[in-house]
Formats: C-alpha cells, sequence, structure tokens
C-alpha cells in the first residue's frame, strides 16, 4: 500500500446482517497461513475462519481432537498478518473451552489478544450453548456449528450427515435456536439434509452459513486444501473442486528434479558473476596460497 492510498475498509457484522437481509450471499473460507490468507484476501471474500480442520490439512494428524491451543494460535496469528478486509473468525480446539465458562473465556481472550480474531467459533449446542453465552456475555463474538461437528464426531457415529430424521433435524434446529438465544452472531450448519437449513433459515435473525448443507443458507464455507485441490484426503461429496494445486504443484517438482539430475537446471542465467577482473585477483589469489 502507498503512503498515499486509503487504508482498506474491514468487513463488520453489521455488513454481515446487511448482506444476510439483502440476499447478497456470504463467501466464507478456511485459511491456515500467511500466503493462503493473502490469497483469500486478494479473491475478495467475507470471511476467513482458521479452523481446527487445520489439524489434518496442514498438520498431519487423522482428527480434528490433537490439535493444540498453540498450533491453532500460531496459525490464526499468521493469517492476521495477511487479511486486511475480511473478518477473522478463530476456532477454539477440543479441550480448550468445554470444560467451563472461566475455561472457555481465558482461551477465547488469548485469540483475541494474541491473534487478533474478530468473531471466535465453538462447537455443538448443549452445554456450548452456556459457553457461547458467556462469551457473548464478556463482549466477544461468537460464531456457532452445529450439524457434524467434526469435534464430536465419534459420538455422532463418525463423519457423516446429521439430521436424517425429523427428530434428529429437530435437534439440529434446536441447537440452532438456543446459540442464536445465546447471542451467537453467525451460525455454520454441516452436514445435514437440505430440508433442514430450508427450514431453519427463516427462524433465525442472525447469518447461516452452510457446508454441505444446501443452497437455503445465506453463504457458504468450504476448506481451502478442498476447493483448490491441494489436500491429499478424501474429499466429503459436497466439496467441489476448483483447482488442482496438488498435481500442478507434485509436477512442477517433478519438473525440477529432472532438471536438477539432468544437470539442466541451474543454467547461466540462474547464476551471479563477478566481474572478470576480480576473478582474476581471486585466482591469483588462490594461486599464491
Amino acid at each position: 500500500m502507498s503512503a498515499h492510498a486509503a487504508p482498506t475498509k474491514r468487513l463488520t457484522l453489521r455488513d454481515l446482517d446487511a448482506k444476510k437481509h439483502s440476499a447478497e450471499p456470504i463467501v466464507m473460507v478456511t485459511a491456515y497461513d500467511f500466503p493462503s490468507a493473502q490469497i483469500v484476501e486478494e479473491a475478495g471474500v467475507d470471511l476467513v475462519l482458521v479452523g481446527d480442520s487445520a489439524a489434518m490439512t496442514v498438520l498431519g494428524y487423522d482428527s480434528t481432537v490433537p490439535v493444540t491451543t498453540d498450533e491453532m494460535l500460531m496459525l490464526t496469528k499468521a493469517v492476521r498478518r495477511g487479511l486486511e478486509k475480511p473478518l477473522l473468525v478463530g476456532d477454539l480446539p477440543f479441550g480448550s473451552y468445554e470444560a467451563s465458562d472461566e475455561l472457555a473465556l481465558a482461551t477465547a481472550q488469548r485469540f483475541i489478544k494474541e491473534a487478533g480474531v474478530d468473531l471466535i467459533k465453538i462447537e455443538r449446542g448443549g452445554t456450548t450453548v452456556d459457553r457461547a453465552r458467556a462469551l457473548v456475555n464478556a463482549g466477544i463474538p461468537v460464531v456457532g456449528h452445529v450439524g457434524l461437528t467434526p469435534q464430536t464426531a465419534i459420538s455422532l457415529g463418525g463423519y457423516r450427515a446429521q439430521g436424517r430424521t425429523a427428530e434428529a433435524a429437530l435437534a439440529v434446529i434446536d441447537d440452532a435456536l438456543a446459540l442464536q438465544d445465546a447471542g451467537v452472531s453467525v451460525l455454520v450448519i454441516e452436514a445435514v439434509p437440505s430440508e433442514v437449513t430450508a427450514a431453519l433459515a427463516p427462524l433465525l435473525r442472525i447469518p447461516l452459513i452452510g457446508i454441505g448443507a444446501g443452497a437455503d443458507a445465506d453463504g457458504q464455507v468450504l476448506v481451502f486444501h478442498d476447493l483448490l485441490g491441494i489436500y491429499a484426503g478424501g474429499a466429503a461429496k459436497f466439496v467441489k473442486r476448483y483447482a488442482d494445486v496438488r498435481g500442478v504443484s507434485v509436477a512442477g517438482v517433478a519438473a525440477y528434479a529432472e532438471e536438477v539430475r539432468g544437470g539442466v537446471y541451474p543454467g547461466v542465467e540462474h547464476g551471479y558473476a563477478m566481474p572478470e577482473s576480480e576473478a582474476a585477483r581471486l585466482r591469483e589469489l588462490l594461486a599464491a596460497r
């Protein structure tokens, strides 16, 4: 940014509410480091989530459960440095907020003070509603998350769609409404039949962001590595690949390796040269030893 350029106006929660009420879809995506933050910034998204999906996509764990608060803070701080306009959401990892309101508040405050997040995301209904209310009462904007909640996927029967029966769908809707009543600012709904989202959306005053939940939400979120084809793991049914970054990257590194082994790289154009007088002087100095 030049010295005379106007600063970029960061989006606000009021902007999200305006998008909802004008039926302008909200775009949310995950990011986990400085380069990915710069990419999503330039692409013009509205919300950026440093999700605990980082556990699998960038840290190599087999689920979201093992990732620690310190690991999530490191990634979130890197993303903060690459963002200007989008709102930044920090995802509290498993074990960092469930036990008590005090624990939830202490962890959330770290994400705000150390990583500069705009909102905190927590999963599930149930006791999480109490945690959400405590955070909101402390002045911390919260994103709720219902439906498939990866941190508790084992208790939900694994990574599978939720709300497939009328009773199960009603439970998801009740969790969502309880979180809204607790004061959350945004709600994510994941991996539910589209009929559940269609039934829930008219009941909400707050923006509803879907992931594998149909087209009736106010916006959509996808994982950066999934939509760009970076992550080698299997993608969920709802993921659409918009690029094959992994394939292009493998091909690029393979071409580099082939050129190194074949003596093609580096060429003369990739190196630096001394003035001939200095090269001659160096030869003289070496010869004099």
